[in-house]
């Protein structure tokens, strides 16, 4: 089988984190050149922007784009416009008309489009969605606390206009929300702290609702130092399940159900890229998005003491 020859644009701490270990020990793919302004990877090609990657490697099959959130819609149009599938790690873009226009884009051209939420590939995502669908929500409450100095260090992008703050790990509990919740959630009100010396926040707290009425909070924060949690609990008519370690392990009834997995959910993504490849098909859902832009909308925002690396 020939593998889909990959070019990666955006080299920082997720991509190499996840998708260049992930891309160099799948068998679908070849990472073949990279694009970024500071950064080289060893062993490929490597270039200072797409454009330059795509005029050089005219035979890639692919393109993953790890940039920030603001840089996506260009690329991703770029790419597309050069007959290239296109994954897009998350946030998917900095607003929603882009992803939209960036799904009609693909599917006109007959591209691959995988406006990817890679949570929602963590091992315990699945069997919760089949425990949720054959039970009766009562309410659930989302923990999604974290150090940003650990996992963020020295991004100034992400308190940037449109660099979504704490929304950026955020919406990976939303993306798991709206994949396993059998309803449509919707946001109902929401706080959003401002540091006072950035245009993102850094804390949040959303009190969201199934269609149906059923009660759902969130509280996400930037500053938690010490044991980092990212958790999701929901009560049900028949019993109660937790997803701890952003869905890396599966809790029902307070039993755990399998082994921890923190290594396979890139792995997964990219299996599931790889299908999408082959059928030349686009997979968007951008409702976890939705949820954040409608907190945007709605919340009322307080400023808080300024914050500094």
């Amino acid at each position: 089988m020939q593998r889909l020859r990959v070019g990666l644009v955006g080299i920082g701490k997720i991509a190499r984190d996840q998708h260049i270990p992930v891309l160099r020990d799948n068998e679908k793919f070849e990472l073949v050149a990279a694009a970024s302004r500071n950064t080289r990877v060893d062993g490929i090609a490597n270039f200072t922007d797409l454009a330059g990657m795509l005029s050089a490697c005219p035979d890639l099959d692919c393109i993953a784009i790890c940039t920030p959130p603001q840089a996506h819609f260009a690329a991703a149009r770029l790419a597309l416009d050069a007959g290239k599938h296109v994954l897009l790690e998350k946030p998917p873009a900095a607003t929603t008309r882009e992803i939209a226009l960036l799904a009609a884009h693909a599917a006109r051209r007959g591209l691959a489009l995988f406006q990817s939420w890679h949570s929602r590939f963590a091992i315990g995502v699945a069997p919760a969605r089949a425990w949720m669908l054959e039970r009766r929500l009562q309410h659930a409450r989302i923990l999604w606390k974290e150090d940003v100095r650990v996992w963020h260090p020295g991004q100034q992008w992400i308190w940037q206009a449109g660099g979504y703050g704490v929304f950026d790990p955020g919406i990976n509990a939303l993306s798991i929300l709206t994949e396993i919740v059998p309803q449509e959630v919707l946001v109902s009100a929401a706080r959003l702290e401002f540091p006072a010396n950035r245009q993102a926040p850094i804390a949040a707290q959303l009190k969201m609702r199934t269609e149906g009425g059923v009660p759902i909070l969130a509280e996400f924060d930037f500053r938690h130092t010490g044991v980092q949690t990212w958790d999701m609990e929901f009560a049900t008519d028949h019993g109660s399940l937790k997803l701890a370690l952003g869905g890396s392990q599966l809790f029902i009834d307070g039993v755990a159900q399998q082994p921890v997995d923190l290594r396979g959910e890139y792995a997964r993504l990219y299996a599931r890229f790889a299908q999408l490849c082959a059928a030349r098909a686009t997979e968007v859902d951008w409702r976890p998005m939705q949820l954040v832009a409608d907190a945007f909308l709605i919340g009322e925002r307080a400023t808080v003491e300024a914050f500094s690396d």
